[in-house]
């Protein structure tokens, strides 16, 4: 299967030969871990632009002479860990363009009697040799003249011609895996002009005694030299530092996962004789000494450590350095001793008054350390150290006052167990990490402070601004922040970089508007936007912060019910306001009154009529329907049989119902209409019951009598109907005059009669 690019993948499929209709789009083929055993001349003719062919963990033995003659743009080719006996030249005869090629894993013992690389002129990588690899011969390099690395498994090379490897003018790094010390002696010689880094796996010592640079002259090349998984004795190392300090141009030495027998008891008088030693480097990882506890002190190899510049011993259970040898590195800048079993009752040996003068950088991770408060006395008798890392010991507690260095800028105190800072840490620092505490807070004074680490802490807020003035780049990423704001945001005027990813945020709307108008935070924060995911509310959980847009409702619910009330309110207040001004409840009220009636008999039968006329007056008009009306109508013959609120009225009955009842058993309805009428709340309310039913059914049941002059205007509005009748209808008007009284009260009669 291909890709857009062209990348075709067909590894492991369990091929037993180059797939047919390769083309010329083809730039990758994997046909890795397959059971590929013969190239043919016409599997690849097609693919004429390939540029990566990968054939390793097949089963090849046989290759045709011009299977790769079409590959001009090929640059790597990997036929590593197949079933190849021997190397054609003729393979690689048109490969122009290669760089990298993979020949390791076969079966060859050699290269040939000439050199299969000769066509090879831009060949960048080479990587050979094998368990049955025996033999490197002279041409068998030829046609290669620079070479940024070269790799031989050559754990089984037993006979190197001398001069096979001077054919390279220049190795960048050489990795040779070899057992035999012999060899190593020759290749050594070889590469003294040519290879700036050798590495050497495997290795067995003791040397040949004979010199390394026999009859050569400088200037040298080679300036590293590495030692993997190899065997020393007390008698070669003393061999090795003798025959290695004729490399003048050897400046870096370095020993991983080796093995020394012995005690230290090297031969210091002849290591002393041999001169100077031009090593400036020594890095020293995971050497396994047997009996460490009984090693020596290396007492007369004081003279050979003077020059020495950069020295690291790591994971090698070193517990203390003599006094005496760590006075005579005068010249040492960088000192690493992490993962060792340095205590703090042998630091005063280790670092004792004098030692180290010049050292600068000092690197005591991961060891037994447990007072804070011995070793920063130890240390600050190096007077020049400005760079410390005592990380991953286990100081605890923490004193208030400490001693240390006086130029002391960069403090590294991550994964020490300490619960809480103080003022024992130096106001001096510019760096400062104290990742892994589990700290709740942070808040020392550090004026000249510029990178602050506060990695996997417990920490709810960002530390505040004014004790760090100066801060340039902070991390608290991993702890318990929930949220950032623009204030703590802006606190921090210097700020370039802030780490405050894998926090569990709540994505609130303060946060989130701060994130989305913060125009720093996409320059400032490391991480983001990837590292930076809300954990609550739970509707936003695992999405990225800066991609979260919470509704109006969400963020502003106390404004959003605040205005809702508000809006309620106004719209009850204007409902109120349009309901007085156009009488909504007197309207719902006469509904009502009506509604009752309706439920009643539209008119009583003539058997149920008691009264000729119900009669609705102001009680300031009282006197006059009492006094006048009443004694008239009453008294008249045949007299007339009146209903009045004051006497006829049911006590205890509800007044709708009295008013219903007492309009139904009268023939007519009698208002007495003046001034005081329109005005009474008694007179009104009576109207609220009585409007519906007198006028709804349309009769002539309503006598108006005009006690004094009044205009229609006069009339709520709301009594819609009366205000029709009066102007409509003749209505009685009581006169001042006696004479015309007479009229009136005769007119009246007969309106009752009617």
């Amino acid at each position: 299967s291909c890709d857009s690019r062209q990348l075709c993948n067909c590894s492991s499929m369990g091929l037993d030969f180059i797939p047919l209709g390769l083309t010329g789009k083809i730039t990758v083929l994997n046909l890795a871990h397959n059971r590929i055993q013969r190239i043919q001349s016409q599997d690849l003719q097609q693919a004429v632009n390939l540029r990566a062919l990968l054939l390793q963990s097949n089963q090849i033995s046989s290759i045709d002479e011009d299977s790769f003659q079409s590959l001009a743009k090929l640059e790597l080719l990997d036929l590593s860990n197949n079933s190849l006996a021997h190397l054609s030249p003729l393979w690689f005869e048109h490969l122009f363009s290669l760089q990298h090629l993979h020949l390791q894993g076969n079966s060859y013992r050699d290269l040939g009697h000439s050199s299969p690389f000769s066509s090879l002129r831009n060949l960048s990588s080479l990587h050979l040799g094998n368990p049955h690899f025996s033999v490197i011969r002279q041409g068998n390099f030829e046609g290669i003249g620079l070479l940024d690395k070269l790799w031989i498994d050559g754990s089984n090379l037993s006979q190197y011609e001398q001069g096979s490897l001077k054919s390279i003018k220049a190795i960048n790094h050489m990795i040779i895996n070899l057992r035999n010390s012999n060899i190593f002696s020759e290749i050594v010689r070889d590469c003294l002009h040519s290879v700036t880094w050798l590495e050497m796996a495997e290795i067995k010592l003791p040397f040949e005694e004979n010199s390394l640079v026999q009859n050569s002259t400088g200037p040298f090349r080679i300036q590293k030299l590495t030692f993997k998984e190899a065997f020393f004795t007390d008698e070669t190392i003393s061999q090795a530092i003798v025959l290695l300090k004729e490399i003048t141009s050897l400046k870096e030495l370095e020993a991983i996962n080796c093995a020394l027998e012995g005690k230290g008891m090297w031969n210091t008088e002849e290591i002393a004789n041999s001169g100077q030693s031009f090593v400036e480097s020594v890095m020293i990882i995971k050497l396994i000494i047997q009996n460490f506890h009984l090693f020596f002190d290396l007492e007369g190899m004081e003279s050979q450590i003077n020059k020495l510049k950069r020295l690291t011993i790591a994971s090698s259970n070193v517990f203390m350095v003599p006094c005496k040898l760590a006075r005579n590195f005068l010249s040492l800048l960088y000192l690493d001793f992490h993962d060792n079993l340095l205590v703090n009752n042998r630091l005063d040996e280790t670092i004792c008054r004098g030692s180290w003068p010049s050292l600068q950088t000092l690197n005591l991770s991961q060891n037994s350390l447990k007072s804070l408060d011995q070793t920063a006395k130890y240390i600050s008798r190096l007077p020049n150290l400005n760079n410390l890392d005592i990380s991953q010991n286990n100081f605890g507690e923490i004193p208030d006052v400490c001693k240390w260095p006086k130029v002391l800028k960069y403090l590294n105190l991550s994964g020490t167990q300490i619960p809480k800072v103080t003022t024992c840490i130096p106001p001096t620092l510019e760096v400062l990490d104290v990742s892994g505490n589990n700290l709740k807070e942070f808040g020392l004074q550090l004026p000249f402070l510029k990178e602050l680490y506060l990695t996997r802490n417990q920490l709810k807020t960002l530390p505040g601004a004014a004790p760090v003035p100066n801060l340039v780049a902070l991390s608290v990423r991993r702890n318990k922040l929930n949220s950032l704001s623009k204030e703590e945001f802006e606190s921090f005027r210097r700020m370039q970089l802030l780490d405050a990813s894998d926090n569990n945020f709540i994505c609130s709307c303060e946060f989130l508007s701060f994130i989305h108008h913060e125009a720093r935070i996409a320059r400032v924060l490391v991480g983001w936007p990837d590292k930076y995911v809300c954990d609550s509310p739970l509707a936003v959980r695992g999405a990225q912060v800066g991609a979260v847009h919470l509704s109006l409702m969400e963020c502003h619910r106390s404004l959003v019910v605040s205005l809702i009330c508000v809006l309620v309110f106004l719209v009850i207040l204007l409902l109120v306001a349009v309901g007085y001004k156009y009488h909504v409840v007197w309207y719902l009220r006469m509904t009502w009154a009506w509604l009752q009636a309706k439920r009643k008999p539209k008119r009583a039968p003539l058997k149920d009529v008691c009264y000729d006329a119900f009669v609705s007056y102001s009680e300031n008009d009282s006197d006059w329907v009492e006094n006048t009306m009443v004694r008239e109508l009453e008294q008249a013959c045949p007299p007339f049989r009146l209903c009045l609120h004051k006497r006829d009225f049911v006590p205890g009955k509800w007044i709708v119902d009295n008013i219903i009842d007492s309009i139904e058993k009268s023939r007519k309805t009698l208002f007495v209409l003046s001034e005081h009428f329109v005005q009474s709340e008694w007179c009104k309310y009576e109207l609220d019951f009585s409007h519906f039913r007198l006028f709804d059914e349309n009769n002539d049941a309503a006598i108006l009598v005009l006690l004094e002059p009044i205009q229609s205007k006069a009339i709520p509005k709301r009594f819609c109907k009366l205000r029709r009748i009066m102007n409509t209808k003749t209505y009685l008007e009581w006169p001042a005059g006696e004479e015309q009284q007479q009229v009136f009260w005769e007119n009246l009669k007969g309106a009752l009669k009617s």
